[in-house]
């Protein structure tokens, strides 16, 4: 998990409705986001990637948003797909050590804002991990954008590129929503 600064806080049960520019007495409130998929090698890790890109260029790198992917269904330690890595080097992003890992109720637990690529990941998320569904978005939804990232899985290049170039316009959108 990579962390970032961020300035802006928020009220912990309300900070996705009305966010507010806050610094916490003991300094920054740090905001966890998990991207989640199903496999943890394609656009989950892609958008941990990208959005963890996008921070380190906004606010430099020590700082207190920290960006995670996980997989509903990840066989552990698979590296990201081939295209997938490729997708995101344009970026300047090296995705090559990236390893799957399984969404878990501890990854739940610690996660401020759970976003989704489809609707049917956040039904499975709020079927599975009861109690957090006020966390749980889809990233499409969140950014304002709607309807579900689709999955690039077995698809060619351009469709990894073409998965990664939304998915960096919807993230854009999800932190502005933070900021």
């Amino acid at each position: 998990m990579k962390e970032y600064r961020f300035f802006a806080a928020y009220k912990h049960k309300g900070f996705l409705k009305n966010p507010v520019n806050l610094v916490d007495i003991k300094g920054v409130i740090s905001i966890k986001i998990l991207f989640v998929c199903t496999g943890n090698t394609c656009r989950s890790c892609m958008a941990e990637a990208l959005a963890g890109r996008l921070l380190e260029d906004k606010f430099g790198t020590g700082g207190n948003i920290k960006v995670s992917s996980a997989g509903l269904a990840a066989a552990p330690e698979e590296p990201a797909s081939p295209f997938a890595i490729e997708a995101v080097a344009w970026k300047g992003i090296d995705m090559s050590d990236h390893r799957s890992t399984m969404l878990t109720a501890k990854k739940m637990r610690e996660a401020d804002l759970i976003l989704t690529m489809t609707r049917g990941h956040r039904e499975q998320v709020n079927s599975f991990y009861s109690g957090h569904e006020e966390r749980v978005f889809t990233l499409a939804d969140f950014a304002g954008h709607g309807g579900d990232v689709p999955d690039p899985l077995g698809q060619t290049l351009e469709t990894y590129r073409e998965c990664a170039r939304k998915l960096e316009e919807m993230i854009i959108r999800a932190l502005a929503k933070l900021d």
